[in-house]
């Protein structure tokens, strides 16, 4: 298998840590997103929606999505970190809080970037009044999360799941939006500290 993707980019790091916590090492292909080479025709062939990362198996089978990269990568590797929850009630808690987390959190804080940043303009409009709406809709989402890490040690419940890898990323793009997680987000601080210490992390 082989990992078309752009190392430190937030979609390709969620698949990375998802990938180090199981102890997993992949082949990895560079894709110049500066240069549009995941908007070139073959690349697209490979991943629909044009996006980086994209996992290439060995039938030359394409599985693009962060998300169902890893749902496939732990599908046929078992292990007991059960990183989409164990028990029905844990794995739709998961489910949940992932859905949660992207429509919440992480559509909002692409939009703020994009639109901010203009880090894409030569290729889309970029309107800078939006951008200030997703960023204000990211700011008003978390304290929703630090609310949730005030009653459960991990996003999802007790247990460290993908959602808590998507909360990372998240919170990774909060320094560039001029977002703070001040001493109103304890819990989130709490969270955020116990997730440094992770290995899966500090290796990133």
């Amino acid at each position: 298998m082989r990992l078309h993707e752009k190392a430190g980019t937030p979609s390709a790091e969620r698949v990375n840590i998802f990938l180090r916590e199981l102890g997993i090492e992949l082949e990895r292909v560079d894709v110049d997103i500066r240069a549009a080479e995941n908007r070139t025709e073959a690349f697209m062939d490979k991943a629909p929606n044009g996006l980086i990362p994209v996992l290439e198996l060995e039938d030359g089978t394409h599985i693009c999505e962060s998300v169902a990269i890893c749902r496939y990568i732990d599908a046929i590797n078992p292990n007991e970190l059960a990183l989409f929850g164990q028990t029905p009630i844990e794995q739709a808690k998961v489910e949940m809080w992932q859905r949660i987390l992207e429509f919440q959190g992480v559509v909002p804080a692409f939009q703020a970037f994009r639109n901010l940043s203009g880090f894409f303009s030569d290729r889309e409009t970029c309107i800078r009044e939006w951008g200030e709406e997703s960023r204000q809709r990211l700011s008003a989402f978390l304290p929703t999360l630090d609310k949730q890490l005030g009653k459960h040690n991990w996003v999802a419940g007790e247990h460290f799941s993908i959602a808590d890898i998507t909360l990372w990323v998240l919170c990774g793009f909060l320094g560039r939006l001029e977002i703070e997680l001040g001493e109103q987000l304890p819990n989130l601080q709490r969270w955020h500290a116990q997730m440094a210490q992770r290995p899966s992390v500090q290796k990133g």
